[in-house]
């Protein structure tokens, strides 16, 4: 199986337009306001930050796990955030590797490594401000096991949908629609809404995105996410 990596190069090619722009030069100088003894010398924004994590820079380990110990603090900043899922990128796919890119359970790798990456936003979300010395292997390992988790569940809906799971039985039609009904006008609204349209109304990926505002990879992950979590 030879991956691909459709939604890896969409974030390289977003982070190549907006590493050096001026909001990214604006979120770092409050991240150096805010940690004026850590190892930020001759950087002026995040992708300059991003580029000095990189083994090539030269900079000793021990001062790049500090420059990501400092992000993950400051990771409530969207600015940030981004930066650090950037430099997570290569251990994100290494985690996906690990899981043999879910061979046998999804069909396309990309499916995984698009997953894993919605799957490490949350966890950036879920962890921001906190202090870990080792944050880079930390957020590695509790993605592999969330990321394994959800093959797990990926594992049992394709054999329950391919009728080898007789005690498991996929919602009818009409249960879904009473669930999605039930989350209308609640805090998962518009994932509701918008999973009505995509099985109700057929309407394409691209379209769902487009009117949504969103990537299409990302969305599709994220109505997965929600339908494993309150549909299924």
């Amino acid at each position: 199986m030879t991956p691909t990596y459709d939604v890896l190069t969409h974030l390289r090619t977003d982070w190549h337009h907006v590493a050096h722009r001026p909001a990214s030069v604006a979120a770092f100088a409050r991240l150096r306001d805010r940690h004026v003894d850590a190892p930020l010398r001759g950087i002026e924004d995040l992708g300059d930050l991003v580029d000095a994590l990189e083994a090539r820079s030269g900079r000793p380990v021990l001062e790049r796990a500090q420059l990501v110990q400092v992000m993950l603090q400051e990771a409530g900043d969207a600015d940030v955030r981004r930066a650090l899922l950037q430099t997570l990128l290569p251990g994100i796919v290494s985690v996906c590797r690990q899981l043999r890119f879910g061979a046998g359970v999804v069909a396309e790798p990309s499916e995984t490594v698009g997953s894993a990456i919605a799957l490490a936003s949350e966890l950036l979300v879920e962890w921001a401000g906190q202090s870990r010395a080792y944050a880079a292997p930390d957020i590695l390992s509790a993605l592999r096991g969330r990321l394994r988790r959800w093959l797990l569940k990926e594992k049992a809906a394709v054999r329950t949908a391919g009728g080898l799971d007789d005690d498991v039985a996929a919602p009818t039609a009409s249960s879904l629609e009473h669930r999605l009904a039930a989350h209308r006008g609640g805090p998962h609204d518009r994932l509701a809404r918008l999973t009505y349209a995509r099985v109700y109304e057929g309407r394409s990926w691209r379209d769902l995105a487009a009117a949504d505002h969103s990537a299409p990879q990302s969305l599709q992950n994220e109505l997965q996410r929600f339908a494993y979590r309150f549909l299924v």
